[in-house]
């Protein structure tokens, strides 16, 4: 789960690491920055809640982020390094297969 990890150590994690994301190929990690401290800041504050019942409220929030900056990034472009960042904060995955396959009886 979640540590008190700080943005800076974040940035500097991702810097390191967001080359190796499927996402990347092909940029650089100043188009994803803002991206994932979205994605950190917003896991931090929805700490507790599931990816799939926030993402509809981070779209219509990333729009008015002020941590964006001047990229004029959409949604549907960056939604994936957002995903990550608040799954590495929040320890969440998406789907837990182990349980997806258990039946009820």
């Amino acid at each position: 789960m979640a540590n008190l990890r700080t943005w800076d150590q974040e940035d500097l994690w991702w810097r390191d690491n967001f080359s190796s994301r499927p996402y990347a190929t092909g940029r650089t990690y100043e188009e994803f920055r803002p991206a994932y401290r979205y994605g950190f800041e917003s896991g931090t504050h929805h700490m507790g809640r599931n990816w799939n019942d926030v993402e509809n409220d981070l779209r219509t929030g990333w729009d008015k982020y002020e941590g964006r900056g001047s990229t004029q990034s959409t949604w549907e472009s960056v939604k994936n390094a957002v995903r990550d960042a608040w799954h590495r904060v929040t320890g969440q995955k998406d789907l837990d297969a182990e349980k997806m396959s258990e039946r009820k009886v």
